[in-house]
């Protein structure tokens, strides 16, 4: 898995179990509950604080300068009233542009999610793969340095799905999502030519895992498809070394706008352990 993580900038695991660290997962909005999952599942002494910037959501609707300004806005308020010991962007929109601001401004270790190009490469025997996303993620001129990088040998679809994210948290929140327009996203991955078809997709935003079964349903024929969560997961421990093994009760949600918190969405967070649900209240992004 392809994770923007902290190589080179002098962090290291901490020697010692420290009780409860602090793990703060920032989203736009709700895809980064399938990072929160596997990392609960890999740190369970941590204190995890899950941040939707539900108020600025979709983000790939800002220019990128906007969106630098919204999420070091967003994060400084965050960092002042949790206090957490590692950030997780969860957030792959977010985190091919903002991660070096983040990092020069804040000392906290930042891990990032991008798109999975390396793995994906490495995992095709057609030579096709495609690449999931939203069109802010498919823009950046980091996911093509990756391609270059990585996937030089290979045929790269670049799918930059306009509303697959937003029918994730519809489902999310309990409203009905059509396999029509489910499958209207997710069908330029699936390439056929020269008697090759793409058998690799990368889930290129947190979101999508959220709809994983229905999509492989949906699927014209059976493909990998590569879930960043994991690998994610199993950075943040490493980074944040030992800790004690017992689940931390006190996991909070946080959200900027909380106009959506319906009765089925409270229902979904407690679901992924977030009972204490609190409001930070930003302006809506422009």
């Amino acid at each position: 898995m392809q994770v923007d993580l902290l190589a080179g900038t002098g962090y290291r695991p901490l020697a010692i179990p420290r009780p409860q660290p602090t793990i703060l997962v920032f989203d736009s909005g709700l895809g980064g509950l399938t990072v929160l999952s596997r990392t609960t599942q890999a740190c369970p002494g941590a204190h995890i604080v899950y941040a939707a910037d539900d108020a600025g959501f979709p983000y790939g609707r800002l220019s990128e300068e906007a969106l630098v300004v919204r999420v070091l806005a967003v994060m400084e308020r965050l960092i002042a009233r949790f206090h957490p010991d590692l950030a997780i962007i969860a957030c792959n929109t977010a985190s091919t542009l903002v991660l070096p601001a983040l990092r020069a401004r804040f000392a906290i270790p930042f891990v990032g999610t991008v798109p999975a190009i390396k793995p994906a490469a490495a995992a095709t025997r057609s030579g096709m793969i495609s690449v999931l996303a939203t069109p802010g993620t498919v823009a950046r001129v980091y996911t093509r340095e990756l391609i270059e990088t990585y996937a030089g040998a290979c045929d790269v679809n670049l799918v930059g799905a306009t509303r697959l994210a937003g029918l994730a948290e519809q489902a999310l929140k309990g409203e009905a999502v059509d396999d029509g327009a489910l499958f209207a996203e997710i069908a330029p991955c699936f390439v056929e030519a020269g008697g090759r078809r793409t058998d690799v997709v990368t889930l290129s935003c947190t979101h999508y895992p959220l709809l994983l079964e229905r999509m492989k349903r949906l699927a014209p024929w059976p493909v990998e498809w590569i879930d960043p969560a994991p690998a994610i997961a199993r950075r943040v421990a490493a980074l944040l070394g030992p800790m004690g093994d017992a689940s931390c009760p006190d996991a909070t949600a946080v959200f900027t706008s909380g106009t959506s918190l319906s009765g089925p969405l409270r229902i979904a967070l407690a679901g992924h352990g977030l009972a204490q649900v609190a409001i930070e209240p930003m302006p809506l992004a422009n």
